[in-house]
């Protein structure tokens, strides 16, 4: 992409995608929104220094990734971070036999959650399943969160985080398997058991 195809409505148009990014690293809205725009300035003062090596997309997060960490600089100054329960730090992921039958069936399957649609409503379940990310090792949690809640394509996630296109698909299976486990312990057995007390 060459300098003149790269306008102000371009990088505005990428907002959305670094806002959900900032929002997830930094979870407070006031905060993320300052971050993008500090980002969409900066990436428009140095549009020079883009040769398009990367995608647009991985560039600006790349920039994005620095003011957030400028944020937290500044804010360990003032204050000390808040440290994170992580259950363990090694893959920890479940067994195959533990989800499928010698025969390739679901063992059990999946159990039934109430109302999707509802549910992703709630505020009540980001919480629980930012408490799900954060229990995933973090390079795991980064990978996912690229992936599903950025909206970067396999490539881009392969580049961004150094993986071989085996590795990202493994770390993807193994991220959704831990969540599904954890969010149906933590958010949807907790909600069937409050629907069966009401």
């Amino acid at each position: 992409m060459t300098d003149s195809l790269l306008t102000e409505q371009t990088l505005a148009a990428q907002r959305p995608v670094l806002f959900r990014y900032a929002l997830l690293q930094l979870r407070d809205s006031e905060l993320a929104d300052d971050a993008v725009q500090e980002t969409l300035l900066a990436a428009w003062q140095s549009i020079a220094g883009f040769e398009g090596k990367a995608g647009l997309r991985t560039w600006l997060i790349g920039i994005l990734k620095h003011k957030i960490a400028d944020h937290w600089r500044r804010s360990a100054r003032e204050a000390v971070a808040p440290i994170f329960d992580r259950t363990d730090e090694d893959d920890g992921e479940a067994e195959v036999d533990d989800y499928f039958m010698s025969s390739g069936h679901w063992n059990g399957g999946p159990k039934a959650w109430a109302d999707p649609e509802a549910a992703l409503k709630q505020q009540e379940f980001w919480t629980i399943y930012e408490v799900c990310q954060n229990n995933l090792p973090p390079k795991m949690a980064n990978v996912f969160m690229l992936r599903e809640l950025v909206g970067l394509d396999a490539d881009e996630v392969c580049r961004e985080a150094g993986l071989s296109d085996a590795n990202y698909w493994v770390t993807m299976h193994r991220a959704r398997l831990r969540l599904r486990e954890c969010l149906e312990i933590r958010w949807f057995n907790n909600t069937k058991q409050e629907k069966n007390h009401a």
